[in-house]
């Protein structure tokens, strides 16, 4: 994204009622079943959505406990909790198919830690981190306000919300904003796409989000009426699996930054932390945020890379952005590495990894969220190496 000029920017983000983000929650419920019963199971899952039937497949290592039976049931109460019981999808009718088998023994050789040989990753690839300072959760302003729309929906459809009556799981919101030297400083276009039951009016259904894009949007940022899109096809009835088929891993730029910075190609859901894929692109947002959140940069791009079954990653790259505090990136690149162990190991023991954190990542990006002590979740979003950062560079 340019630093100066004017210019417009655009992301999109999708509801946890989307067919690939239904997809990402039941390969992520999965990973938590294994990691639940084996904090170092293996885990593989991809899911594929459709009408009133889901596929599981993928490669597994983990207690016998973790039976297909178990896998199947904790299926449907994903379904029924992202809201799905009609007629084309429901949590009681789907039906269920559990295809996965062990991992592979070749894989399993170059992960794996044994005599002098530590933990390798588990596959080769570049990751991606990314941190500005546009919105409060150091993300770009684009995505946060399009997660923010259809999180909003969702929570008030859960709580049953009369405002939002009749409205169902699946959505889209998309949000254009206007940058002014590299800031953002309004919004000119809204788009959400909204499933909703049968007869219900397009009128009704703008009357009640545009108070809602109203009171999301920050003061002075609502853009003109006919530049706000409020189910633009028409009906949306059918939605959902039932409308278009979903699969794991297919809203990658949704999951991470929106398009505002590089994406290295993996995926997240259904991924144990031994995939660098995963844990990798956890670490690089930590880093770059802890970097931003040290006052080193006003936008940080981080990138590391690995080769499977190699623990030491390859490289180490950061990326400030025009450096308009003159920090040595040299010198940052090399203190980052200090500061943290970034071997699979290092980063999963780091970041508390190992545990069964990841159903709620799997819906409103997995970057941006609040840290949660209780729970253990969002780790990656903390910023405790700011105060070290800031010292190691005379801030």
């Amino acid at each position: 994204m340019r630093d100066k000029g004017e210019f417009l920017f655009t992301s999109e983000s999708v509801s946890e009622g989307h067919p690939d983000k239904v997809a990402d929650r039941i390969s992520d419920t999965v990973l938590d079943a294994f990691l639940a019963a084996d904090p170092y199971a293996r885990v593989a899952c991809e899911t594929l959505v459709t009408t009133n039937r889901v596929v599981l497949a993928g490669e597994t290592r983990g207690p016998d406990s973790v039976t297909p039976e178990l896998l199947a049931h904790l299926t449907r109460m994903a379904i029924h909790d992202i809201g799905y019981d009609q007629s084309g999808f429901s949590w009681r009718h789907a039906d269920i198919a559990v295809h996965l088998h062990a991992q592979s023994s070749d894989i399993a050789q170059g992960v794996d830690a044994s005599g002098n040989k530590d933990e390798g990753a588990g596959d080769q690839g570049i990751m991606f981190g990314y941190a500005c300072t546009e919105t409060p959760t150091l993300m770009p302003a684009p995505l946060h306000y399009a997660h923010l729309l259809l999180r909003r929906i969702s929570e008030m459809r859960r709580n049953n919300d009369l405002s939002v009556a009749g409205l169902l799981p699946d959505a889209k919101s998309q949000v254009t904003l206007r940058y002014v030297d590299g800031k953002p400083v309004a919004a000119t276009s809204v788009v959400i796409s909204t499933q909703h039951v049968e007869g219900m009016a397009q009128s009704d259904i703008k009357a009640k989000l545009i108070p809602l894009i109203a009171s999301s949007l920050p003061q002075g940022w609502m853009p003109p009426e006919n530049e706000i899109y409020i189910n633009p096809t028409g009906n949306f009835v059918i939605g959902g699996p039932d409308g278009d088929c979903g699969l794991t891993g297919r809203k990658i730029i949704v999951d991470t930054y929106g398009g505002a910075a590089p994406h290295g190609g993996g995926a997240f859901s259904g991924k144990d932390p031994t995939k660098v894929d995963r844990s990798a692109a956890y670490a690089c947002r930590y880093l770059a945020k802890n970097v931003v959140a040290a006052g080193l940069a006003d936008k940080c791009t981080l990138q590391i890379s690995y080769a499977i079954g190699v623990s030491h990653p390859l490289s180490v790259y950061v990326e400030l952005h025009g450096n308009p505090y003159e920090v040595d990136e040299a010198k940052l690149e090399t203190t980052l590495r200090e500061m943290m162990d970034l071997r699979p190991r290092g980063i999963r023991e780091h970041l508390h990894l190992n545990r069964p954190i990841y159903a709620v990542t799997s819906a409103y990006g997995h970057f941006g969220r609040e840290p949660d002590v209780e729970s253990g979740t969002f780790t990656w979003e903390k910023t405790d190496l700011a105060a070290q950062l800031k010292s190691a560079f005379g801030r």
